[in-house]
């Protein structure tokens, strides 16, 4: 099969709670610069790219489509689809998304899936193991990619390793897939050398898992047909059928397929891998200080030892403590002892079901024309900074509680009031009575930076009244 024909598909769906404060479910984990400077999702996508590979195709949540597609442009990658899920559905659906778009271009694609939030050290093993996969999967086998365990971890699933695959010398079947174990078993795995961690990723072809999944999981495939059927272009995206798509059952490629065909096989590799699934993972996988620190941002520390301490933005100082987890952002705080961060989500848990808001977004929240973030927030009145980017503008729209004062800062702004249309340079402003209709927008070259103040009754995000917008948010009603 030409190399060419692998299609990297790209699982963006994730909501990180684990990282919970610097991850948040309107800006998740894979969308952050965790281990480098480029973000988890832009790692995934490169390190499957170049030459044996095709444009990724790209499954997210309909609330990221504008951040999936910025940081795509920021790498110069043009996807071959990106595909909003309305709601998660976990990876089999996705994956059947996926390759239904792909036979439809090419029936004989191969699909490299890839979960958009593991951390890789070692690219160049995944990419040989990649096309040392190829001709199993030519051959129908659903291939996955077991991981080398480097210790007894509780934490991560295991693939037991069968027989080699007849003229293959690194493929082998599948003997059992297996929930993750208590501390004595995975020990017992690990000595054995028969064991694998199940990583997540697969590699096969398109029509291949189609099959299998029609097999074992006959009522996903129906309504996976459906919501690309009454999909919808919507730009660059494609906007699945919301009502199939939430009547589809939730189920993982391993449970759904994996589990219970025939064809599973796997290819054991060494990739320095880590689903950078808690804070503890980022410490495994950090360079740490002689008393075994991984430390970044402003953190000041003494008499500590085996700690993470991350800061993203005010100092944190810590004095006297071990194994622990603290990390700081501007409007929350994380303190835990190493062994209980898995239980971060429980905090995200309480957030949500307490009605707060630190959960769902960090202080500066990200929009398709730019960001906002908020300055002060008082009875009546709000104070914010906006940044919207060159070229960009903001929707047309109105308030029926709130009225809102512009101050530029830096940069150019083309402010429409009803039937008015004026252009602001720096330090000049306009005011915007309730009622009114209006549009921000940036004709220039540079961001445009500036100070909005709110005063009303009711300053909520949702007093918004739509007429026009450039994102398709009046159709989807999110913001």
């Amino acid at each position: 099969m030409a190399k060419q024909s692998i299609i990297p598909v790209i699982l963006s769906g994730g909501s990180g709670t684990r990282l919970w404060p610097l991850s948040r479910e309107h800006y998740p984990k894979q969308f952050l610069p965790i281990t480098s400077e480029k973000t988890l999702l832009q790692e995934t996508i490169l390190r499957a790219s170049g030459e044996g590979f095709a444009n990724p195709i790209i499954v997210c949540n309909i609330n990221h489509r504008f951040i999936v597609a910025e940081q795509l442009r920021k790498i110069n990658v043009t996807p071959k689809a990106i595909l909003l899920e309305p709601v998660g559905r976990n990876t089999a659906p996705a994956a059947a998304i996926a390759a239904l778009v792909a036979i439809k271009e090419n029936p004989q694609s191969q699909l490299l899936i890839l979960p958009a939030d593991h951390s890789i050290a070692k690219p160049e093993a995944l990419q040989e193991a990649i096309m040392q996969g190829t001709k199993a999967v030519c051959q129908g086998h659903l291939l996955t990619f077991g991981i080398t365990p480097s210790g007894p971890e509780t934490g991560y699933g295991y693939i037991k390793q069968g027989s080699p695959l007849p003229n293959h010398k690194t493929c082998y079947s599948v003997a059992q897939f297996i929930e993750k174990p208590p501390q004595a078993k995975a020990e017992a795995y690990l000595a054995s050398g028969d064991y694998a961690w199940n990583s997540g990723m697969f590699l096969f072809a398109a029509e291949d898992y189609l099959k299998e999944l029609e097999t074992h999981h006959p009522e996903m495939m129906q309504k996976m047909h459906q919501a690309l059927e009454n999909s919808i272009h919507d730009m660059d995206f494609i906007r699945l059928d919301e009502e199939a798509f939430m009547a589809c059952p939730s189920d993982s490629i391993d449970y759904a397929v994996m589990e219970h065909t025939q064809k599973a096989a796997m290819i054991p590799v060494d990739l320095g891998w880590n689903d950078v699934g808690a804070w503890t993972s980022l410490w495994d996988i950090g360079n740490k200080d002689e008393k075994g620190n991984v430390t970044h941002g402003d953190v000041v520390t003494e008499d500590v030892g085996q700690s993470y301490l991350r800061s993203e933005g005010p100092l944190v100082a810590a004095l006297g403590v071990d194994d622990m987890v603290i990390v700081a952002t501007p409007d929350a705080v994380l303190v835990s002892p190493k062994d209980r961060v898995q239980d971060t989500k429980k905090i995200v848990e309480k957030l949500r079901k307490e009605g707060r808001e630190e959960h769902k977004f960090h202080i500066r929240v990200y929009r398709p024309w730019g960001w906002y973030q908020a300055l002060d927030v008082s009875e009546r009145f709000q104070v914010k900074r906006i940044m919207v980017k060159p070229g960009e503008k903001l929707s047309l729209q109105m308030h029926h509680h709130r009225a809102e004062h512009w101050v530029v800062v830096s940069g150019t702004a083309m402010v429409t009031r009803d039937e008015e249309t004026i252009l602001l340079s720096e330090n000049e402003s306009a005011y915007i009575p309730i009622g009114t209709k209006h549009r921000l927008e940036n004709p220039g070259k540079l961001p445009l930076h500036l100070i909005e103040v709110q005063s009303g009754t009711y300053l909520g995000e949702d007093d918004i009244v739509r007429f026009e917008d450039s994102y398709g948010r009046i159709m989807s009603k999110t913001s």
